[in-house]
């Protein structure tokens, strides 16, 4: 026969476990928005350097081409393609992106990136399938991408958490 006192706690303690486990979760994921080609890309390691501070981005009349994030001041590799107009942004200090949008196809078509400035970035051409990318938690921004590239990026995730990394390779 069941206690109805020890139920009663179970259940409490069950509970705030899940209450502590929630308050404590800041990491999501949106995406991924494109194809299924190309090769694999993550910039999930260049998080070390710091939160993003810069990106240049290459689009062609087509596609989002290609794709180089500086972390802290650190670049990336480029991903993707060569071609295309190259247009490079930087963020003010304190500047997040916490919001991604666009277009995409086989491949991303399209980007705009929205800061907790309120500026925004648009990249590319506004057709296709839309996509509307932003965090789950509250106070938390984009730390880095992945996704799939060849001669353009084939298909791109945001991946979400604390703005401030404490990073301790940043230059301050």
């Amino acid at each position: 026969m069941w206690n109805p006192t020890l139920i009663a706690l179970l259940c409490l303690t069950i509970a705030f476990t899940n209450q502590a486990q929630a308050a404590k979760a800041t990491s999501s994921y949106s995406g991924e928005y494109g194809g299924g080609g190309g090769k694999r890309f993550s910039f999930s390691g260049n998080q070390i350097y710091g939160p993003i501070t810069a990106m240049r981005v290459r689009s062609s009349s087509f596609y989002i081409t290609g794709l180089q994030v500086r972390f802290g001041q650190v670049w990336s590799n480029t991903v993707g393609g060569r071609i295309g107009n190259l247009e490079e942004v930087f963020l003010h200090p304190g500047e997040h992106i916490i919001q991604a949008y666009g277009k995409y196809t086989s491949h991303v078509r399209q980007i705009v990136f929205v800061t907790n400035k309120g500026r925004q970035f648009p990249f590319g051409k506004s057709k296709g399938t839309s996509f509307n990318a932003a965090p789950l938690y509250p106070n938390t921004a984009l730390r880095f991408f992945s996704g799939s590239e060849s001669s353009a990026i084939d298909a791109i995730g945001f991946h979400w958490d604390v703005a401030d990394s404490g990073c301790v390779h940043c230059a301050k």
